[in-house]
């Protein structure tokens, strides 16, 4: 069929009349055979753009995907005590609270993990439930995003805490159970202790990473002058990572310690690998081919063009 459109091609040619004056020409009425003359030129024209279209074979069809996933129900534990003023983290090279800090890292590995649920537990003086269990990470996200110093009161109460996270992970039926607890200091408030919440987590089978976030001693932290504005000041902080190593023992998770924003991140990805999700991905194609919806019409075209050059508008020398 391309010889044959190459070849009308090269047969193409214009009628020449040697005339003395162009006004005659312009006299004549144009006939419906002149009018129309485009149309082989046209219809071949057409058939090369559906000719392109069939060699690059269009398909029509639908791809399936089946995701089968052994997710993991995560509860993400958050120290919002005062002491997360202090400004011993940097953030994007600026110098950055704690508290700062911790929701851009905790931010991040959210968005590093798929088909888990998490939820968020937060405490200070008292421990609630900031998210439940979801897989809408957004939300989550959001929830994460309206964090701030003390909204759970002054004080550190990791028992609870604790016990409120494994609360939030009773009820799942997922094989796998993890909390992660970030703090940056010493249980000093709530109703049951870390040690005990811990063996009622280890009871449940639910494991437990515990983070203590920032630097030991004398670390800076913003306060109000005197004047109304800003100024740096200096406090002694402390954490006990000896508790956190044993809430950690005894429930087969893992302790970490991070007193800069770079070790915070490294702890979180290293989590991250511990943690993976199993996902068996399947995917099903059904697709048709749709090239000869193209091909035949243009062949017929060709066709079409052809007679008509050689009938209705053959030109004789």
């Amino acid at each position: 069929m391309v010889p044959l459109f190459v070849f009308d091609l090269k047969k193409l040619h214009l009628l020449r009349f040697d005339m003395s004056s162009l006004s005659l020409i312009r006299s004549q009425r144009k006939t419906l055979r002149a009018i129309f003359e485009f149309i082989p030129p046209f219809l071949r024209f057409v058939a090369l753009i559906l000719l392109v279209v069939a060699v690059a074979r269009p398909q029509w069809g639908n791809k399936y995907t089946e995701i089968n996933s052994e997710g993991i129900d995560i509860i993400l534990t958050l120290d919002t005590s005062e002491s997360m003023i202090a400004l011993d983290l940097n953030l994007n090279g600026k110098e950055a609270t704690r508290m700062d800090v911790i929701k851009s890292v905790v931010g991040e590995f959210i968005d590093g993990r798929a088909y888990d649920r998490m939820g968020m537990v937060v405490f200070g003086t008292n421990a609630y439930t900031q998210c439940p269990l979801t897989l809408d990470y957004d939300i989550l996200k959001g929830y994460l995003g309206l964090i701030e110093i003390g909204i759970a009161g002054p004080a550190t109460a990791v028992g609870d805490a604790l016990l409120t996270s494994v609360k939030r992970l009773e009820t799942s039926q997922t094989k796998s159970r993890i909390v992660i607890l970030l703090t940056d200091g010493t249980s000093n408030a709530g109703k049951i202790s870390p040690l005990r919440a811990s063996e009622m987590a280890a009871e449940q089978g639910i494991k437990v990473y515990t983070i203590a976030v920032g630097r030991k001693g004398r670390v800076p932290f913003p306060q109000k002058s005197m004047f109304g504005g800003w100024q740096k000041a200096y406090a002694v902080f402390d954490v006990d990572e000896d508790s956190l190593r044993d809430i950690a023992q005894k429930t087969g998770g893992q302790f970490f310690k991070a007193s800069d924003t770079e070790a915070l991140k490294e702890v979180y990805r290293t989590i991250d690998q511990l943690e993976k999700t199993k996902v068996d991905v399947k995917e099903f194609s059904d697709f048709e081919e749709m090239y000869l919806s193209f091909l035949i019409p243009a062949i017929l075209l060709l066709l079409g063009a052809w007679v008509l050059q050689r009938t209705v508008f053959l030109r004789i020398p």
